[in-house]
């Protein structure tokens, strides 16, 4: 067999730069590995939202000031992604992983004895170092198992227990936590974190690091405009959807006037549209990445428009609500653009991603509370997202231009 810079047999994993061929099986089931980690991943980072009131009873704090763990986690995401992936730079990816989900499992057992909620956020910090480098690895090794045209639908798969914690992963937890104790709930994620470590151990052969890797290389991230742009995309466009989905209980309840025992189905429609939106996004950015992309930032500014307008009807909201869920479809794409623009520094640009949707996430929520208390209204929450995506869009325009004036210059040049 030839030697291969990007996977070209279907069912095969790169090893150095030569494809070695995997059985669908084989392949299905390091897919499977990977998504239990983002399955377990999901559910912490999203069910403590509906704990919080039991965090702060027990721990004798305000609810608001509960929600510093929340943002204690998401502060980890950003900071740990790019500094664990530089620094693991001379890891196998195998190794890196299993590193990354042993942090994650203790992370969680911990949070779940914590004695004081100051070292409760200590650890919310610390737990979510590993979250931007898993996703970013993960998704690596999901596209070196396919063919390059389907590299978008490989990540879709491992994304999908993110998107299946929020359907499921996340109201579970919150029952749990709930009837019985928070602290169950955390541990429970920490059993999922151990879970995916023994099936990776199992399921991912051991790698070879990756020639040439060097933190200096990785951090040649930085220095490409490109790579920029497509963080800015998701940075700025997907904030969006965290604006509309912090106050979708909030906007059901007052402003569609949908009793409040209904909220959880609003919830369930929008973790089905997200899980739509990844595998259908997916198909569609192997066929064209870059209009699929513009697609669901044009998508959302239609879709969170007609929200703002239409949210005092439960239907429409239920309707809008379940698409809005379906621009998550730019995740994934997102994910496979950064694969192409980062040349030799792919690590560190795969778990920058997440990074850039933790600031869309702080973002989304921070723009949307301050429109609300503006005193425009729960509805208002659609018309910040949609401009939010139109910002995304002209990121996007802006790469876009970028490249074409790169290739008509090395044209001209010969």
């Amino acid at each position: 067999m030839s030697d291969m810079t990007m996977a070209e047999v279907d069912g095969a994993v790169r090893v150095g730069k030569t494809a070695v061929p995997r059985s669908r099986l084989a392949v299905a089931l390091i897919e499977l590995a990977l998504a239990v980690g983002s399955f377990g991943i999901g559910t912490g980072e999203f069910a403590i939202m509906g704990l919080l009131p039991n965090l702060a009873q027990e721990f004798g704090v305000t609810t608001p000031e509960a929600g510093y763990a929340i943002s204690a986690y998401a502060l980890g995401v950003v900071v740990g992604a790019p500094i664990i992936a530089v620094l693991a730079a001379k890891l196998a990816r195998q190794t890196l992983l299993l590193i990354l989900m042993a942090v994650f499992a203790v992370g969680n057992v911990v949070s779940a004895i914590a004695p004081s909620f100051e070292s409760f956020v200590l650890v919310r910090f610390l737990t979510g170092l590993p979250h931007g480098a898993y996703f970013g690895v993960a998704a690596l090794v999901a596209a070196s198992l396919v063919p390059p045209n389907k590299r978008t639908q490989a990540v879709a798969r491992v994304m999908l227990g993110l998107t299946v914690a929020t359907l499921i992963g996340t109201p579970v937890a919150t029952w749990f936590g709930q009837a019985m104790s928070w602290r169950i709930a955390f541990a429970a994620v920490g059993v999922m974190g151990a879970l995916t470590v023994a099936l990776i151990w199992l399921f991912l052969p051991k790698d070879r690091v990756q020639e040439g890797a060097t933190p200096l290389r990785e951090l040649g991230a930085f220095k490409r405009k490109q790579v920029w742009f497509t963080l800015g995309i998701g940075a700025v466009g997907f904030g969006g959807l965290f604006s509309v989905f912090s106050y979708i209980a909030s906007t059901a309840t007052q402003v569609a006037h949908i009793p409040e025992s209904i909220v959880p189905v609003m919830m369930a429609l929008f973790g089905s549209g997200m899980i739509v939106g990844n595998l259908v996004g997916a198909w569609f950015a192997d066929k064209a990445l870059i209009a699929t992309i513009a697609g669901t930032l044009v998508g959302s500014i239609v879709v969170m428009s007609v929200l703002s307008l239409t949210a005092e009807n439960p239907y429409m909201l239920s309707a809008c609500v379940f698409l809005v869920g379906c621009s998550v479809a730019i995740g994934p794409a997102l994910q496979t653009r950064l694969m192409d623009v980062a040349a030799d520094a792919q690590t560190l640009a795969a778990a920058l991603n997440h990074s850039a949707f933790n600031i869309a996430n702080a973002l989304g929520a921070w723009l949307g509370g301050l429109a609300i208390a503006s005193g425009y209204g729960f509805a208002s929450t659609g018309w910040v997202g949609a401009l939010l995506a139109v910002g995304g869009l002209v990121v996007l325009g802006l790469s876009v231009a970028s490249d074409q004036r790169r290739l008509r210059l090395a044209v001209s040049n010969g």
